[in-house]
């Protein structure tokens, strides 16, 4: 578990090749999920665009805004965890040009985040190294990247032929080069994903990427069971809120519409000669 303060530089000398433990990533989207993330020793927190999805109802990511992350950002960061927490720019927010990507990565670090994560290779290099130049950390994310699901075809797994996974390779170089300090590998080919991780020298953070990673991410609804319309492969759920809540509520409405809740002890009373005197007024009139 995690016993001090995550800081980029504790993140980006984790490689499981050289004696470290594995990295755990969860996403969280608010106060509470922070603090429960903090308490279980997770190293770092990422507030994800898929806020869209699992929180707001959207059906993708791209509706999401740099306000919308902000503020969540922001209820993350007031639970002042332990895990690094990472910033998400969503949807062309660093798309249009360097100064506008410099200019919404400093809105998520003023909100508290301590570095922010952009989807895409090579094409994103100038963006990479404005933010780097800006002194703003940056976590690549490459193979399956979500914001770009209508060119994909949808969420498909990346690198299958090989001129594509040797392009992941030479991705991921290039992110290193640029300064990155970690990279998501999501929706690739085990040997893929262990490719890359063997090829590079900050770590790796995979999601449906194998167990070769040097660390794993995962959505905290998906995990938790919280969400339950969608299960993607690489999910793995640890328990089943999402029954146990609907149980509860349940037992909640019953309860309620029988008369059973709030009992005698959940109940405010009035002293005894409070109850007498108000008693008395009560009968006046």
């Amino acid at each position: 578990m995690a016993s001090a303060k995550m800081t980029v530089p504790k993140i980006s000398a984790r490689k499981v090749r050289t004696g470290e433990p594995a990295l755990a990533m969860v996403t969280a989207y608010d106060a509470p999920g922070a603090r429960a993330a903090s308490e279980a020793g997770i190293d770092m927190i990422l507030v994800g665009d898929s806020v869209a999805m699992v929180v707001l109802g959207y059906d993708d990511t791209l509706q999401v805004t740099i306000d919308d992350m902000a503020h969540h950002t922001r209820a993350v960061a007031r639970a002042k965890p332990d895990c690094l927490i990472v910033g998400d720019l969503p949807w062309m927010s660093y798309h249009v040009s360097v100064e506008e990507t410099v200019r919404n990565a400093a809105e998520l670090i003023r909100a508290g985040a301590q570095c922010v994560k952009l989807e895409g290779g090579r094409k994103r290099l100038p963006m990479i190294e404005a933010l780097i130049d800006a002194e703003i950390p940056v976590m690549g994310h490459i193979g399956l990247t979500p914001q770009s699901f209508h060119t994909m075809g949808g969420f498909k797994v990346q690198g299958r032929q090989a001129e594509a996974a040797m392009e992941l390779i030479e991705d991921a170089k290039v992110l290193q080069h640029a300064g990155c300090f970690s990279i998501v590998l999501e929706g690739i080919p085990v040997k893929v994903a262990q490719a890359v991780t063997e090829a590079i020298d900050i770590p790796t953070i995979g999601i449906g990427a194998g167990p070769h990673c040097d660390g794993q991410v995962l959505v905290y609804h998906d995990l938790l069971g919280i969400e339950d319309r969608f299960a993607p492969k690489f999910v793995r759920r640890y328990t089943d809120l999402k029954a146990q809540t609907v149980d509860a509520l349940s037992a909640y409405a019953a309860d309620v519409r029988s008369g059973a809740f709030p009992n005698d002890e959940e109940s405010y009373h009035l002293s005894d000669d409070q109850a007498e005197a108000f008693g008395l007024y009560g009968s006046e009139g």
